[in-house]
């Protein structure tokens, strides 16, 4: 688990994750912004993904993130990369008749559309 310095971290807060096999990862001193692209990934998985789904349970959980993670980073465009994937993609040659193709994830919640030739 990854956190920041702030007091109200009490040694007894680690000790529950220290119990649970958890290592506890402090952000280093005097950098409140640290946690940014974390907390900006974790936002957008709640707005677009856990918000929309009811988990019902660990093993859903792990299905239901796997596939959000592989959607984001091959297909989902990104604002810093100019509206590409980080991932990247392929691109239909040049000339070609272009179709566009869906494909839903996440049992229709996500829907990714593709170009193919």
């Amino acid at each position: 688990m990854i956190r920041d310095r702030d007091s109200k971290f009490t040694a007894a807060f680690d000790a529950v994750f220290v119990g649970a096999d958890i290592r506890i990862l402090r952000c280093p001193v005097r950098t409140p912004h640290a946690n940014a692209i974390a907390e900006r990934f974790i936002g957008t998985l709640h707005r677009e993904c856990l918000d929309h789904l009811l988990i019902t349970g660990p093993r859903h959980l792990k299905q239901v993130l796997q596939q959000f993670v592989e959607h984001y980073n091959t297909h989902r465009p990104h604002r810093s990369l100019d509206r590409h994937a980080p991932a990247g993609g392929t691109l239909p040659p040049s000339g070609a008749t272009i179709q566009p193709l869906r494909r839903d994830r996440l049992g229709g919640l996500v829907h990714e559309y593709v170009q193919v030739a």
